[in-house]
Order: structure tokens, then C-alpha cells, then sequence
């Protein structure tokens, strides 16, 4: 069976960029007045002289930005709904081009702002209450002062910035528009088309051996044909962050990296070790308990995500899935399920299967316009928890929009995953009370399970081999590609210990993932889940002044740091006994899965 063209799919699957921009032509013309706009940025020493010039440069800064998002934004989703299209493609080497010009213009403002002096900005706060709407961009901006470089240099960096992310982009436009994947010999016999998405969305998760196994093989085999040139990409991005960390001063890529998210280092080996080396007797005993049930005399790598109970699969329609999850999530408020039902009829949800579209999962959340949500619906009800999971991330962001301004939205990157992964524990069990079943409660359990092998281990992992790697650059030690290879396969070994069996093809698996292109995100997943499991275990306890906490902090958008945000919610992170909770809890869910065998 020929995989489909993205023309062929029916639009009722495909997402809705009309809320964007009508058509490329509209787009084009918002393109040329974006960098029209960006020229008449006021920069300069006049930002000094009145509170009144500052608060112009700033709400010229936010208008254009404004603008500037919905572009970028209609481009890349238009790639990655077909990163095959060569309009597409065209487009987003045109916004490549444009934000590099943006980019430089807003890098020469901030470090004008960032030059003036903080008495004074201090002073024209308090002088002009207009300035109050910016605080959160001038309170970032001061943070950021004592690495910031010269006004010219910031600007050279922000003109470059096409090719400082060269490495992202080629490696997403590799995945989407060059990796070809042989056949493979399918349960019956037959070959079978091979694609990133088909593999990790429905061969990977196979619950026949033999054709897991091959499409494992198969799709090795290519990776391992791009593993030098990837190989490069990262060693290329990673070197980057290293350089540009000493240049402004910080002690390392990674404490810079983290700068970023207002994370402090004891936070993040917190969320590290404490998984890293406390949950793994947890999956040891759940990948004993997967090689007995499945009879298998060794459990390998690409069996960890084999079914248990592979006859029993709760098939669902788009439709009632949505429905379900609406259910579920009508704790929230009718706002939140109002919010829920537009996305639905309006399509913010792409869900074809098409060559070209990106792989995974991810929603994207335009200031000025409604989320997106990219998937590869399957009609299973695994994908409805994918679902739930990015709706969760459109709320977020819907509220956080509603109720900020532009420049406060935007959370750390160590909070983004909550708001998802909370969504998955009130729609599972949503279903354990839906029904008594007890092979239908145990599906739920492993859809639970998997939610934190997700969050936990797959991510987890991720960076912690992300660590190791730029604790290996700092050090000078070159990254080829079997040096980052023999790191994961290490990493993995190191987790799983004998239970299961690690290869080299583990090791490569690292070529699967864009996080490393987007700082030190992999790690950040364990951290949102283990927030939502503390507020779902709260709720549990005190009822609904807890989702109201939740939802006053999804509207507080990025006005806090990590912890003071997380505490609005009732959850201290900085507490390690919460993490361990967390741990537990996975530690519950395998004994009682045991248990139902």
C-alpha cells in the first residue's frame, strides 16, 4: 500500500491555517510589511532620554513581534504538514531570510535597552505605570545583563542566526524531505511501506515479533546511512552553545542553557539523578514482567514498546475520542471545554498520514490566533491520550494568551509539559471509573504506564545522554558519531542493566529526536510530569479549589519562574520527596499491572 499524498488527503484530517492568513498571497504581503516594520524599529540613545521613548521602543517591539509570529508561524506549519512541498519549503527559507533581519534589528534594541542604566529603568517604571505591561521583558532583559555583549556583536549574532540554527533546520528538512525507508517483511508476509511516523506510530508498537523486529532493522539500517552527516548536525549545534556560553561569560553551555529556562543546575540533576537511578529497578521489573507475558526468550530494545495484552486494543473513531476526552477534562470549567469544542469544529487538529508531514506530536500557539496540534491518527484510543496530551498544551497556551501580553506568555521550558501530561491522568482516569472491566482497567494502567516510560525514560534518557555529551564538549573530546552512539547505547545499558538486551542499533536512536536543537528540552518532560502528578494527587485529596490553583497558573503564563509558578498550583519542586512521589507512583502502577497477571 502506497503511503498518501498530502493532496490527497481529505481536508476534514488537515489542520485549518485560514485563522493565519487566507493564502499564501496575504502571507507574502504581511511577509514584506514584517520587514518593512522591522526597519523603523527605534533604536539608539533616544531610548534613554524620556520613560515615554523607552515605552515606545518597546510597544513598536510588540507590535512588530505580533505580526511577525502569525508569518513564521503559517510557514512552518505549512512544512510541516508536507515538508516534501517546495512552495513550502520556499516559504521557509523566505521566513529563514526574514528573521534573521528581525532578529538583528530587535537584538540592536534589546542591547540598547540593556545599556541604559538599571537605576533608570527602574526610575521610568515607576514614572510611567504604561511600562508595567513590559515587565516581564525588562526583568529578563536586566537578568540577562551581565552576559550580554556589545550592542554590535548581539546584532551580528542575531544576523546570523539562519545559519547559528542550520543545524535544526537541516536536520528536519533531512527527516522530512530526504530519509526514504525500504520495505520490510510484514506479520503476513508482505511487504510493507516504512516511514518515520508509520515506524513510531504503529510498527514500533507491533505486536507481532518478527515484524517488529524487521522494522527495526529496516529502519536502523537507514539511520545508520545518515549516522556521520547527523552525527555532525548535533556535534555542529552542541559546539555552538559551547562557544557562544563562554563568550558571554557563563561557566558552561549547559549553565547557560538553563539560564534560559530560570532553572538553577541543583534542579536539574535533581530531575536527572533522582529518575535516573531510583526508577530504574521500577522498568527493570516491568521489562521482566513484558518478556515473560510475551514469551520471549530475550527481551531486546525494540521490544520495550510491544503490547502486553496485544488482543486488546480499544479501537475509537476521531470523533468519539474527542468526545471522551471532552468528558474528561469538564473539571476544567466550561471554558475550558467551550475552548475544547472550537478546537474540534474549527480543525486547530491535523491528523492525515501523508508524505512529507512531520513525525510525532507537537501543538503550536500563535499569539493572536488559536493553537495548532499536529498527529498521525491511527483510531486507536492510545491516540486519544496523544490527543488529550497536546490539548493540554493548546489550553495552556490558549489561557496564558488570553490573559498576557505577548512578551509574558511564554513559561520556562521546564513547566511546559504539565499542563499535557495532567490532561493524560484525568482522561485515564476518567476511563477507570468508565468502566469495570478489569482488562480494560489494565489497558488504562499500561496507558499510564506509558505516559511515564514516555516522560520518564524515553526523554529521560535523552537528557541524560544530552548531559554526558556536553560534559564531553567542554572537555575538548570530539563527537563523532560513534562516540555519541556508544554514549546513548551507554545510557541505556546503564538504565535497563540486564533486563534488556542493548545493541548498537539502540545506541543510534539518538538520531530519532529534534530536542537536541532545542536546548536542553528532553529533560524538561520528567519535570512537567512530575508537577501534574503532584497536582493530580492533590486534587485528589482537596477537589477543585486545586484546578482553580491549575488554572489561575496556566493564565499566569511566564509572569513567574518555574517554582513560584508551580506553587501557585500547590506543588513544590523544589522539594525532592516530590520527585520521589512521582517514582512511587510509577513504582504502584507496575505492582498492580503484576498483579493483574
Amino acid at each position: 500500500m502506497d503511503l498518501t499524498k498530502r493532496q490527497d488527503v481529505p481536508v476534514v484530517e488537515t489542520w485549518d491555517l485560514s485563522a493565519l492568513f487566507p493564502n499564501d498571497e496575504a502571507w507574502q504581503a504581511a511577509l514584506a510589511e514584517v520587514k518593512e516594520q522591522s526597519a523603523k524599529l527605534p533604536v539608539g540613545e533616544k531610548l534613554g532620554e524620556r520613560p515615554e521613548h523607552l515605552l515606545n521602543g518597546l510597544q513598536a517591539r510588540e507590535a512588530l513581534l505580533e505580526k511577525a509570529v502569525l508569518v513564521i508561524t503559517y510557514a512552518s506549519l505549512s512544512l510541516a504538514g508536507n515538508g516534501a512541498d517546495e512552495v513550502a519549503q520556499a516559504n521557509a527559507s523566505r521566513v529563514e531570510e526574514a528573521q534573521a533581519l528581525i532578529q538583528a534589528k530587535l537584538a540592536k534594541l534589546e542591547a540598547d535597552i540593556i545599556a541604559l542604566p538599571t537605576g533608570l529603568i527602574e526610575q521610568f517604571r515607576k514614572s510611567l505605570p504604561e511600562l508595567e505591561r513590559f515587565s516581564v521583558y525588562l526583568d529578563k532583559l536586566l537578568a540577562n545583563q551581565p552576559y550580554t555583549l556589545s550592542a554590535e556583536t548581539e546584532e551580528a549574532l542575531a544576523a546570523l542566526s539562519p545559519v547559528l540554527s542550520a543545524p535544526y533546520s537541516t536536520y528536519s528538512q533531512s527527516k522530512a524531505a530526504d530519509m526514504s525507508f525500504p520495505a520490510f517483511k510484514g506479520a503476513d508476509g508482505q511487504d510493507k511501506p516504512l516511514s518515520f511516523a508509520r515506524f513510531e506510530d504503529q510498527y514500533e508498537l507491533s505486536p507481532n515479533t518478527e515484524e517488529r523486529r524487521n522494522a527495526f532493522h529496516v529502519f536502523d539500517d537507514t539511520l545508520k546511512a545518515y549516522e556521520h552527516t547527523y552525527a555532525k548536525l548535533f556535534a555542529t549545534e552542541v559546539s555552538k552553545n559551547v562557544t557562544v556560553a563562554r563568550l558571554r561569560g557563563f561557566k558552561s553551555a549547559e549553565a547557560m542553557l538553563l539560564h534560559d529556562q530560570n532553572v538553577n543546575e541543583t534542579m536539574y540533576h535533581n530531575q536527572l539523578d533522582t529518575i535516573y537511578e531510583e526508577l530504574a529497578p521500577h522498568m527493570r521489573r516491568f521489562a521482566t514482567l513484558k518478556k515473560e507475558v510475551l514469551g520471549l526468550s530475550e527481551l531486546r530494545f525494540e521490544d520495550l514498546k510491544a503490547p502486553l495484552d496485544p488482543e486488546f486494543e480499544p479501537e475509537t473513531t476521531y470523533d468519539d475520542a474527542f468526545a471522551t476526552i471532552i468528558d474528561a477534562l469538564r473539571v476544567f470549567g466550561d471554558d475550558y471545554v467551550d475552548m475544547l469544542q472550537t478546537a474540534k469544529t474549527d480543525r486547530w487538529v491535523d491528523r492525515a498520514d501523508n508524505i512529507g508531514k512531520a513525525t510525532g506530536a507537537f501543538c503550536s500557539s500563535p499569539y493572536g490566533a488559536h493553537p495548532y496540534i499536529l498527529l498521525t491518527w491511527k483510531n486507536t484510543m492510545r491516540g486519544g491520550f496523544i490527543l488529550a496530551h497536546e490539548l493540554g498544551h493548546a489550553g495552556h497556551f490558549y489561557l496564558a494568551n488570553a490573559h498576557q501580553p505577548l512578551s509574558a506568555t511564554r513559561t520556562s521550558m521546564y513547566c511546559i509539559e504539565a499542563p499535557s501530561t495532567i490532561n493524560e491522568l484525568f482522561l485515564g482516569n476518567h476511563l477507570l471509573k468508565q468502566t469495570d472491566d478489569p482488562r480494560m482497567k489494565r489497558w488504562v494502567l499500561l496507558q499510564f504506564i506509558g505516559t511515564y516510560y514516555h516522560n520518564f525514560v524515553t526523554h529521560l534518557l535523552e537528557g541524560v545522554f544530552q548531559h554526558r555529551v556536553y560534559r564531553y564538549a567542554e572537555e575538548g573530546v570530539p563527537l563523532t558519531a560513534a562516540l555519541l552512539r556508544q554514549t546513548k547505547q551507554e545510557v541505556i545499558s546503564g538504565f535497563w542493566g540486564d533486563a534488556v538486551h542493548i545493541d548498537e542499533r539502540a545506541g543510534r536512536t539518538w538520531m530519532r529526536q529534534p530536542h537536541y536543537y532545542k536546548g536542553l528540552y528532553p529533560y524538561t518532560y520528567s519535570a512537567g510530569l512530575t508537577a501534574a502528578t503532584k497536582a493530580y494527587s492533590l486534587y485528589e485529596q482537596n477537589g477543585q479549589v486545586v484546578i482553580d490553583r491549575w488554572l489561575d497558573m496556566l493564565k499566569a503564563g511566564g509572569t513567574k519562574k518555574p517554582l513560584d509558578l508551580f506553587k501557585t498550583a500547590g506543588v513544590d519542586m523544589e522539594n525532592k520527596e516530590t520527585i520521589r512521589d512521582a517514582v512511587a507512583y510509577v513504582g504502584r502502577l507496575i505492582e498492580k499491572l503484576e498483579q493483574s497477571y
